[in-house]
């Protein structure tokens, strides 16, 4: 073969190491992509808050299989075991991974101990969808909702976790706010610990 050189082929796709390299999608390939997706539930539910927990479900899936990815190539399977590890893991290293930046804040809730918000001014799920008049209140921001929730579950974090829309003063588009509100006895395993 002809320019091959040292270069290792494989053959099936499985074959190939995990801790190779970065990989990066095309933009529009992942816009279209994602376009497909939420057409698709949205032709298999009857309002807004089904479509958004099925985009919340796939994400879920993409969620715990990241996980399993990034503690594998960078920890060298070892995983987060203190709160504020997981959340900062998941607002600086998931989200650069997923969205090649580190998220714009990450805030714990004044009003309840268990909430944290990881924000993002132009979250890019909804920086190129229209969303119709009659589906005012639908955030497409549900799907990184269940991606955090999948990343979350699978490190021993059970949260609820949702996306909201946060209006901003002088911004046309609204920020969206990924909302994380921690299960009780996630709170009491961190207090033993202290």
């Amino acid at each position: 073969m002809i320019g091959v050189g040292k270069m290792k082929q494989y053959g099936n796709v499985l074959d190939k190491p995990l801790n190779k390299g970065k990989q990066e999608v095309s933009l529009s390939a992942f816009a279209f992509l994602f376009s497909e997706l939420v057409q698709y539930n949205q032709t298999q539910v009857d309002n807004i808050g089904e479509l958004e927990r099925r985009l919340e479900d796939a994400g879920y899936a993409v969620g715990a299989r990241v996980l399993e990815l990034l503690c594998h190539r960078d920890k060298g399977n070892r995983r987060e075991t203190r709160l504020l590890g997981i959340l900062s893991f998941v607002h600086s290293t998931v989200w650069k991974v997923l969205f090649g930046k580190v998220a714009d804040s990450l805030e714990k809730g004044t009003e309840h101990e268990d909430e944290y918000m990881i924000s993002e001014k132009e979250l890019l799920v909804n920086k190129f969808i229209s969303i119709p008049k009659d589906m005012g209140t639908f955030n497409c921001g549900a799907f990184v909702a269940g991606i955090v929730r999948g990343v979350l579950d699978g490190a021993g974090f059970p949260a609820v976790v949702t996306a909201h829309f946060v209006p901003m003063e002088g911004q046309q588009r609204p920020r969206t706010t990924i909302l994380i509100k921690f299960a009780e006895e996630v709170l009491r395993r961190e207090a033993r610990l202290g």
